[in-house]
């Protein structure tokens, strides 16, 4: 069964950090380009910051560049989130995806998506 499980939410203060970590199961991400997306109360889901399978191309939103990091460990099957200096509006239910594809520009700004993982929240609350 292809899975991909998030960990490392929660609430934190504006300001902090967090490292979101998204382990896969039933396949291998080698192949595959990799994201996180974020949906708050109301809002769409969007893209928040996609990396390619192989040659290390990465897209992040402009509202996030400068303070997330995108990171993957193919060995361990596993994609990771820098967060730091979080804003209240960084509140959010983030998603891992995995998408079979080259291009991390169309992944995370049409939200082409082949898997999703269940989501984890983050809240960045005083």
């Amino acid at each position: 069964q292809l899975q991909l499980v998030e960990s490392g939410g929660g609430l934190v203060q504006p300001g902090g950090s967090l490292r979101l970590s998204c382990a896969a199961s039933g396949f291998t991400l080698d192949h595959y380009a990799m994201g996180w997306f974020r949906q708050a109360p109301g809002k769409e889901r969007e893209g928040v910051s996609c990396v390619s399978s192989s040659d290390g191309d990465t897209y992040y939103a402009d509202s996030v560049k400068g303070r997330f990091t995108i990171s993957r460990d193919n060995a361990k099957n596993t994609v990771y989130l820098q967060m730091n200096s979080l804003k209240p509006e960084d509140t959010a239910v983030y998603y891992c995806a995995a998408a079979n594809l080259g291009a991390v520009f169309a992944m995370c700004r049409m939200t082409i998506v082949d898997y999703w993982g269940q989501g984890t929240q983050v809240t960045v609350s005083s």
